[in-house]
């Protein structure tokens, strides 16, 4: 090899090294937080809101569709929906950097009927968190978040249910 190649292949690892290394700016929101300002337009038109989120009890999820965890708790979530939606609890779900036609595709194929709202980008989840999806994050009215479900492990019907029933009672 030659050293300009050698020279090229050097610079190119650092630059990489260096967005592996890259601090990510953004919330970390935890339990006893109250939900940031935040607004977004769901799949169906509706409009979401902090302020909206905040007149019930609520479940808010980030998620991505090509995530593995967040695919296993999607379907969990339309059994929530499914459940509590007629109750007057608020379900949010907002998309990490995935486009409309994906999340589309993506209901259609499991049969979803949950509204969802689209983000191009990370805005929305930035006010939440700065790394791993799926989030779920239940508030009571007010807006305070009283459980929260990461990945570490993915949040199974049972436990967004019961989090949810004692908030509701």
């Amino acid at each position: 090899m030659n050293m300009k190649r050698i020279t090229g292949i050097v610079a190119a690892l650092v630059c990489l090294a260096g967005c592996i290394n890259e601090k990510i700016e953004g919330a970390d929101l935890k339990v006893g937080d109250v939900i940031p300002d935040f607004e977004v337009v769901m799949n169906d038109g509706s409009l979401v809101s902090d302020e909206i989120l905040k007149e019930s009890v609520s479940v808010i999820m980030f998620f991505h569709t090509s995530c593995p965890d967040c695919q296993q708790v999607l379907p969990e979530m339309q059994k929530i929906y499914d459940k509590y939606a007629s109750q007057a609890v608020n379900i949010a779900l907002i998309s990490r950097e995935e486009s409309e036609m994906s999340i589309s595709a993506f209901w259609e194929k499991k049969c979803f009927n949950m509204p969802y709202s689209a983000q191009n980008g990370r805005e929305v989840y930035l006010k939440f968190a700065r790394e791993r999806i799926p989030r779920v994050y239940v508030c009571e009215k007010g807006g305070i978040i009283r459980y929260m479900f990461t990945d570490n492990p993915n949040p199974s019907y049972d436990d967004i249910m019961s989090s949810l029933e004692s908030l509701i009672r």
